[in-house]
C-alpha cells in the first residue's frame, strides 16, 4: 500500500513546528518515546468493551493485562483506592462523574468560567450546563483568589448537590479541605478535576485532592505527560458517601456506578493502544527524575511571573503556586486583545493561548489575557536562566503586534534557542 504522502507531510510539518518553536500552552506537553510507541502498537486494533475479566468480546486477555497494570499504576501514584482509566478525555472523566452522582436539572456549583473555570464545569454550551443546572463560585476581584467564604454562602442559598474544584486558568493551591467541609455542610458530593496540576500532585509537590474529596478526575496529560485522556479515581474513604443506597435507590457501591458511567453510561469500547501508553506514562512518573521534572516546572513557573512581572506586565493572583501564569494585559496593553496577542506570539513561533482574565470585559473570543504555562518547554530542558530570555522575547512581540520584521527577527532567535534542545529530554 502506498504511504498517503498528503497526511505524512502534515506530520512532519507539525514535527518541525513542535521542534523549532516555543511551546507555552499550560495544557501541551511532549511524551516520551515509548509513550508514543505504546499509542502506535497493534493494541489499536482490539475491541474491548467492558472491564478486565469482564468483557464483550473475546481475545481480550492480554489488553486485560496492560489495562490492569495502568489500573495500579495509577492508584500507586495518587494513593487511590479505586480508578477507571477508560475515558477518553477529562471532559468524559467528568461526563462519567454527572451521570453517576447526579439526575438531569440537579444543581452542581463550579468555578466560574470567565475567572478560571473549565468547559466541562457548567458551560451552557457544554453537556454540564445543558443537561444540569450549573451556579458558580468566583474569585475575589481584588486578590484574584478564589473566595471561599463567598463559595460557602453561595452553597448554603443554593444547596447544590455536587461542588467542582478545579480549573483550566488558575495558577494557585486549592484549599480541599475547606471545600470539603462546605460540601459536607449541604450535604453534596465534592469532585475535583486535578487535570492541570495532576503531576505536580503526582509528585508530592502539591496537596492531594484524594485526601478530601469523594471523586477525583484529571486527565492524563498536561503536567502528567502522558498521552490524551482520562482517568477517574476515589480514596479509601469515599466508596459510597450516601451510605447504603445512592440517590437513584440501587445498591451499588459508587465504583461500580462510576465504571457504568463510563461504560456502557458514556463510552463504548475503550482505547487499548492510549491505556497501554497511560500505563507508560504512569510507571514514568513513578521514577524520582519524575519529582525532579516537578521540581522544574514549578521553578520555571514562577521565574517566569517574576520576570513578567517585573517588565510592569499582571500577573493574575500576584503569581503562581503551579504550571500556569496568567497574564492580565490590560495594566501595559489596553488596547490589545488576548486574540491579537496569541497571534503576534504564534507569528513568533511561541505558542500560548488567548484567555479570559477574572471581571474580564472581552468577550471569550477576544479576551484580556494570555495564557502561559512551563510543562511542555520544561520537558525540552528549560531552566530558569532560559525564562528570562522568554520573558524578553514575549515582551518584544507584545510590544510590536503589527509589526512584522520584530516579529521575525524573534522567531529567529525562538528557532535558534528551540533547535539544539531536544523533544523530549531524557
Amino acid at each position: 500500500m502506498e504511504k498517503d504522502k498528503q497526511i505524512f507531510d502534515i506530520i512532519a510539518r507539525e514535527d518541525a513546528r513542535q521542534h523549532m518553536g516555543m511551546e507555552l500552552i499550560a495544557s501541551e506537553n511532549f511524551v516520551s518515546h515509548q509513550v508514543l510507541e505504546a499509542m502506535g502498537s497493534c493494541l489499536t486494533n482490539k475491541y474491548a468493551e467492558g472491564y478486565p475479566g469482564k468483557r464483550y468480546y473475546g481475545g481480550c486477555q492480554v489488553v486485560d493485562e496492560a489495562e490492569t497494570i495502568a489500573i495500579e499504576r495509577v492508584k500507586k501514584l495518587f494513593g487511590a483506592a479505586w480508578a477507571n482509566v477508560q475515558p477518553h478525555s477529562g471532559a468524559q472523566a467528568n461526563m462519567a462523574v454527572f451521570m453517576a452522582c447526579l439526575k438531569p436539572g440537579d444543581k452542581f456549583m463550579g468555578l466560574n468560567l470567565s475567572q478560571g473555570g473549565h468547559l466541562s464545569h457548567g458551560s451552557p454550551v457544554n453537556f454540564s450546563g445543558l443537561v444540569f443546572d450549573a451556579v458558580e463560585y468566583n474569585v475575589d476581584p481584588e486578590t484574584g483568589l478564589v473566595d471561599y467564604d463567598k463559595m460557602e454562602e453561595t452553597a448554603l442559598r443554593e444547596r447544590p448537590r455536587l461542588i467542582i474544584g478545579g480549573a483550566s486558568a488558575y495558577s494557585r493551591e486549592w484549599d480541599y479541605a475547606r471545600m470539603r467541609a462546605i460540601a459536607d455542610r449541604v450535604g453534596a458530593i465534592f469532585m475535583v478535576d486535578m487535570a492541570h496540576p495532576a503531576g505536580l500532585i503526582a509528585a508530592g509537590l502539591l496537596d492531594n485532592p484524594l485526601k478530601y474529596a469523594h471523586i477525583v478526575t484529571s486527565t492524563t496529560h498536561k503536567t502528567l505527560r502522558g498521552p490524551r485522556g482520562g482517568i477517574i479515581l476515589m480514596g479509601e474513604d469515599f466508596d459510597n458517601p450516601w451510605g447504603k443506597t445512592t440517590p437513584k435507590g440501587q445498591l451499588k457501591t459508587m465504583s461500580a456506578l462510576l465504571d457504568s458511567a463510563v461504560f456502557p453510561g458514556t463510552q463504548g469500547g475503550p482505547l487499548e493502544n492510549v491505556i497501554a501508553a497511560k500505563a507508560v506514562a504512569f510507571g514514568e512518573a513513578l521514577q524520582p527524575s519524575f519529582k525532579t521534572y516537578q521540581q522544574q516546572v514549578l521553578v520555571n513557573a514562577r521565574a517566569l511571573a517574576k520576570a513578567l512581572k517585573d517588565k510592569g506586565y499582571k500577573i493574575v493572583s500576584g503569581g503562581t503556586d503551579n504550571h500556569c501564569v496568567l497574564l492580565d494585559l490590560r495594566e501595559n496593553f489596553p488596547e490589545l486583545t488576548g486574540k491579537q496577542a496569541e497571534r503576534a506570539l504564534v507569528e513568533a513561533d511561541i505558542t500560548a493561548n488567548k484567555n479570559m482574565v477574572p471581571y474580564d470585559t472581552r468577550s471569550p473570543f477576544q479576551t484580556s489575557g494570555i495564557r502561559l504555562g512551563t510543562p511542555a518547554i520544561t520537558t525540552r530542558g528549560a531552566d530558569v536562566i532560559m525564562m528570562t530570555v522568554v520573558a524578553d522575547f514575549i515582551d518584544e512581540v507584545l510590544r510590536n503586534v503589527d509589526n512584522h520584521e520584530a516579529i521575525a527577527s524573534v522567531r529567529e532567535q525562538v528557532n535558534a534557542m528551540m533547535a539544539p534542545m531536544p523533544i523530549f529530554a531524557d
